[in-house]
């Protein structure tokens, strides 16, 4: 569902997303209104569901993670998607989990100490998910990873 934002929000969702941890009297700054105006916005794009939150992000091989991988998984019947993403949500290692079309029924990110571990995970906790297959591609390194940019946002400003 399209949000409806305009020019201040998405000014707004630029500085914040660029560092979350911007003091809201900087964004006022920048945006020429007062803090408190920026403290309502940020409330009601937190209301719209936009902003979804902050946090800090940890970085998978500097904690020691070495192996990353995209899993495409087939169920041996379609009656367990329930019980396969709650127990995926169970798995640690595994920090993404898609509904998709095509050949797989899930595709999941997954982040391993290295090889051996993502041999035990498959074996030990993604197996006994009834899957009737599995398809691992490892990746060989993260080129870029990125939020999707305010920048794309269209407001009625940009449409005039």
């Amino acid at each position: 569902m399209k949000q409806h934002l305009d020019a201040l929000d998405k000014k707004i969702l630029q500085l914040i997303s660029a560092d979350a941890r911007v003091p809201f009297l900087e964004v006022a700054r920048a945006c020429n209104v007062s803090g408190a105006a920026i403290h309502q916005r940020v409330q009601k794009l937190q209301q719209m569901g936009v902003i979804k939150g902050s946090q800090f992000i940890l970085d998978p091989e500097n904690m020691g993670f070495q192996t990353t991988a995209f899993i495409g998984l087939n169920l041996k019947n379609p009656e367990y998607f329930d019980d396969a993403v709650l127990a995926l949500k169970n798995i640690p290692e595994v920090v993404e989990c898609h509904y998709i079309t095509g050949n797989y029924d899930l595709f999941i990110k997954i982040h391993a100490t290295n090889n051996n571990a993502l041999l035990k995970i498959i074996h030990d906790k993604l197996q006994p998910l009834k899957l009737s297959r599995s398809e691992t591609i490892i990746s060989f390194n993260t080129e870029f990873s990125r939020q999707l940019s305010p920048d794309c946002i269209e407001t009625e400003e940009d449409e005039d």
